[in-house]
Order: C-alpha cells, then structure tokens, then sequence
C-alpha cells in the first residue's frame, strides 16, 4: 500500500512530483497518476505537434528535477507516489494522435502495459539508472513503446 507523506500537501515540487495529488491514493498510484494525465492530454492535443513535444520535453526535463527532488526529501529513490514519470510516458504514448476518449483510453491501457511488463530495455533502466532521470527514464521508454504501438495500430487500421 502506498503511504504518502504530509509534505505532498505543502510542498509545491512533492505535489508535482505526485501528480497533482493523484500519486496520492493508496493504492494502484501509477494507474492513477496516468488516468489523471489523460485531462492535460485532451488539452494539448489540438496544439500543433511542435509545441506538443516541445511541451512534453520541459514536462521530462522538470520531472527529472522534480522526482530527484522529492526522492531526495523522501529518502526513497522512486517512491511509488511519485507520478509525473506517468504523466509524461502517457503525453509521449499520445504524442501525434488526434484527440478521441477511445484513442485516450487505448492509450491509457498500453502505456500502462508497457509500464507495468517493464520490456527489455525498460526493465534494465528501472534497476539500473538512478535518481531523477533513471525515475523518468524508464516510463519515457515505456511511452515511445507504447507510442510505437499506437501508430502502428493506426497505421494498419
């Protein structure tokens, strides 16, 4: 079970961090930090795919920052609170797909896969790379994965 700390609530970059919050809940925290991405997707989505990445880019270079951060004040490398690695892998997985709820959904369910079954070599990143990029990381693999996956879903419907 997923205990979060109070600092979640008081601290700007632990609340980020967090996923707004949603890293909060008790459990299943990465399920539901990417369900609360899905919203800032269907925001991004009618931008142009320039601004659309350069967007996500910051998000992943911010959330290096923010998930060292926090693990550093937590003392616990990869707290499993800590979500905005989701929120980013799920923005890549959408990366390019016009906005519907089913693309959003589909989306959900194979980052999640992809997160969850840790492939080669996301599996190795996850053990292997620390701090705040090895947090992000292993999701940002698990977001071109799945990103994969959905174009080429596409492609051959």
């Amino acid at each position: 079970m997923n205990r979060s700390p109070r600092s979640v609530w008081r601290r700007p970059t632990h609340f980020l961090a967090f996923g707004l919050g949603s890293g909060a809940i008790p459990f299943a925290p990465g399920t539901f930090g990417t369900l609360a991405a899905i919203p800032f997707y269907w925001l991004l989505s009618g931008l142009p795919l320039d601004w659309y990445l350069g967007l996500v880019g910051v998000a992943s270079i911010l959330g290096i920052w923010l998930c060292e951060k926090t693990s550093r004040d937590l003392g616990v490398h990869d707290h499993s609170g800590i979500v905005w690695d989701e929120f980013v892998g799920y923005w890549l997985t959408m990366a390019a797909v016009p906005f519907s709820w089913e693309a959003a959904l589909w989306g959900f369910v194979v980052f999640r896969m992809f997160d969850i079954i840790k492939p080669w070599p996301i599996r190795w990143v996850d053990r292997h790379v620390a701090g705040g990029f090895g947090i992000m990381f292993d999701d940002v693999l698990a977001g071109v994965y799945a990103w994969s996956t959905m174009h080429l879903w596409f492609w051959l419907h």
